[in-house]
């Protein structure tokens, strides 16, 4: 997607605009990743912003990757801003390393509809939606410029070239790793890491890299993990720390994103709940207070504390 950017820094060569994420590419191959307020979902860009959103992704995604540095390298090199992380440019891998925990999401429909191997995975009979997997699987998924990504297998993956096979089994090896960290670190807050998903590229150096953002409630699924045996036990829905719940109210206002669907009005009470919901969401998943911005300048502020990392690390 482009756009014209919000920013200018030293340095800067192209810009991209994503849905959320706005990135600069500078020279010396250096990323400037500004997490906005922008909120999607049906692949829809929602008309108004939630404020503090792209502070908590940002602060999340920061706290992980230094909490699991030791697994793998990541692209993150500072944080100057609260909605921003300056970090190294890689070559991405054309594939999305998901891994599941539990039967929920994408992977229940598909076997609810009777399927018993999803991406090359077989999976037990009788299993109801939300079990626990007799072990985590790995289902990835292409990297789709436009449309959806698509499941594909470890085998298929190898056939087509995408990835070799040294490098495949050594992204196995850290997405088991990382997801154990990353279920380690829910079960001390009261969660379950359900299902998430990692993204790995190459430095200029050719060494694989944990890039994107990790363990947050828009890459993630989380179920609060007091009442979750009770839940499934009596068939219930379980209770989940995720987006879902603005994905919930466009359903109930008649929006999904499809032609002719019209937009609920965003009222000013409506985007303060969502901003209330996901501060939340920041303090429940990293079991820190949130300290807001000064969103007052954010334009400034984010400009003044890039340029004075810039200048002090070039």
């Amino acid at each position: 997607m482009t756009g014209n950017p919000e920013f200018q820094f030293n340095g800067q060569i192209r810009h991209y605009r994503g849905k959320v994420r706005d990135v600069y590419y500078l020279e010396n191959d250096l990323l400037v990743m500004v997490v906005s307020d922008r909120i999607s979902a049906f692949d829809v860009v929602l008309p108004k912003p939630i404020p503090f959103k792209g502070q908590v992704l940002n602060q999340l995604a920061a706290k992980f990757l230094d909490l699991t540095r030791d697994i793998i390298p990541n692209w993150k090199l500072a944080t100057p801003d609260p909605s921003v992380t300056i970090g190294k440019l890689c070559d991405p891998f054309p594939v999305e390393m998901v891994i599941r925990g539990y039967l929920a999401g994408h992977a229940w429909r598909e076997y609810r509809d009777g399927k018993r191997e999803i991406c090359g995975v077989s999976l037990p009979n009788g299993l109801k939606e939300n079990d626990k997997l007799p072990e985590p699987i790995i289902t990835p998924t292409t990297k789709a410029h436009e449309g959806h990504d698509e499941d594909i297998s470890r085998e298929e993956i190898l056939e087509k070239g995408l990835v070799s096979e040294p490098d495949y089994r050594e992204l196995e090896k850290a997405t088991r790793a990382l997801f154990e960290r990353g279920s380690d670190h829910a079960q001390k807050q009261g969660l379950i890491l359900v299902d998430t998903k990692y993204e790995f590229g190459k430095d200029t150096n050719g060494t694989i890299t944990l890039i994107d953002e990790i363990h947050t409630p828009d890459s993630s699924r989380y179920f609060y993990a007091e009442g979750y045996e009770e839940r499934q036990q009596k068939g219930e829905s379980q209770k989940q720390l995720s987006k879902e719940f603005v994905r919930k109210w466009l359903i109930e206002n008649n929006f999904q994103g499809r032609d002719g669907d019209r937009m609920p009005e965003m009222t000013p009470e409506y985007i303060e709940s969502v901003s209330e919901r996901y501060i939340e969401l920041f303090e429940k998943v990293s079991g820190d207070q949130f300290q807001r911005a000064d969103n007052e300048n954010r334009k400034q502020r984010i400009e003044e504390n890039v340029s004075k990392w810039l200048a002090e690390n070039s």
